[in-house]
């Protein structure tokens, strides 16, 4: 089973993208993670949206997208939302001829220095998943609150308890995608 892990921040040191480091060493058996690299996508722009004048990383991501059989997402927490540059990833994908989205599980983690976690984003990002078709996995949630004190200055997770809440979110996971049959 492969995974596509899509983390919502740039920073090479961000604690979302530690998430994903720390999700791909705690993925279970028969399930690999593969981190999507969205740092070549451009801003949307609908005069480069068609089959000939498409962005080649825009391109090239969305081959990954529907070879998947699902999708992790990681998402900071930008004033109370997803970041503008996974929103601009997802419409960029979202315009692919033959919706690449539907039907694929996925489960939504985020960490944020703050006392809540990233709960408000993650909820943004369901509604734009509801809007794609996407099946996000309800429960258990990955809300990583105080980042700054389970992260190290690299951004790698040292937490246990979160690195604990995470090996079941990816153990749903994998439940939610064989269930689902994709």
């Amino acid at each position: 089973m492969e995974v596509l892990a899509i983390a919502g921040s740039l920073r090479a040191g961000s604690f979302n993208r530690g998430l994903v480091r720390a999700a791909r060493a705690l993925a279970p058996q028969g399930m690999t993670i593969v981190e999507a690299d969205i740092s070549e996508i451009p801003l949307y722009n609908g005069d480069t949206d068609s089959d000939e004048s498409r962005p080649d990383a825009v391109t090239a991501l969305a081959e990954k997208v529907k070879s998947a059989d699902a999708l992790l997402f990681a998402t900071p927490e930008y004033n109370y939302s997803i970041p503008g540059v996974l929103k601009n990833t997802i419409d960029w994908l979202s315009r692919i001829p033959g919706g690449i989205f539907a039907g694929k599980p996925a489960a939504i983690m985020g960490a944020s220095m703050g006392g809540m976690g990233t709960s408000r984003s993650q909820y943004h990002l369901r509604q734009v998943l509801v809007f794609l078709d996407v099946h996000p996995l309800n429960k258990p949630e990955v809300f990583g609150s105080a980042a700054h004190t389970k992260c190290d200055e690299n951004g790698d997770l040292t937490d246990e308890a979160t690195k604990e809440m995470i090996g079941k979110q990816l153990e749903a996971l994998k439940a939610w995608t064989e269930r689902l049959g994709a």
